[in-house]
């Protein structure tokens, strides 16, 4: 084969296999996701009602709202941080809606207790809406108003601007499913489900 020739056909398997690594790439950030974090409680839970959600990504269970860099878990139950346990959820606005993600976390929370959710106590269990844009402010004011309308008490949830988000251990990400006993016995004995069934109602998910 001639040089001139061996050169092209080179170059025409270096552009085929470099057009495909090209377009798997693409193809992998071809979905475009975006981000909503909501606080309810023991982290937990919460994204654990998330992970069941169809066109949520990921979830991972983290810290935020306070002041203290990187906290640790002990730290914030001991209260003091500012901060209150969150979950980041990332999802696929295509396949699931930011409207729809509020009327699950909504219907998974008790939005008319301050500063404690079920067995939890204190303002890092608080409960909130923290907004990454004036689209989710938007849309998280107008479900509160919406809300509203069905408690004679206030609805206590805060709904403030994000901030700074910090994962929490390894060994609470995903604890529902590494260690589904200890969970449910937490979430037995807390009595999560009965409080939710009476706030919300039998059908409420």
């Amino acid at each position: 084969m001639k040089k001139t020739n061996l050169i092209k056909s080179l170059t025409v398997v270096f552009l085929a296999f470099g057009g495909i690594a090209y377009a798997a790439e693409r193809g992998s950030k071809g979905t475009q996701t975006a981000k909503a974090v909501f606080a309810g409680g023991c982290f937990w839970s919460v994204e654990r009602f998330f992970d069941k959600v169809d066109g949520v990504i990921s979830t991972v269970s983290g810290f935020t709202g306070g002041t203290k860099k990187n906290p640790t878990y002990e730290q914030v139950v001991a209260g003091g941080t500012g901060h209150t346990e969150a979950v980041q959820a990332t999802y696929d606005p295509k396949k699931v809606s930011y409207e729809k993600l509020l009327e699950v976390f909504w219907r998974n929370i008790d939005p008319l207790t301050p500063n404690g959710q079920f067995c939890d106590f204190g303002e890092q269990y608080r409960t909130a809406i923290f907004y990454n844009d004036e689209t989710q402010k938007g849309l998280a004011d107008r479900s509160k108003k919406t809300l509203q309308g069905r408690f004679k008490k206030p609805i206590v949830t805060q709904i403030v601007a994000a901030s700074e988000f910090y994962p929490a251990e390894d060994y609470h990400q995903d604890f529902h499913l590494k260690s589904p006993l200890r969970y449910e016995r937490y979430r037995i004995a807390c009595g999560r489900d009965q409080q939710l069934e009476k706030i919300w109602g039998a059908g409420r998910k």
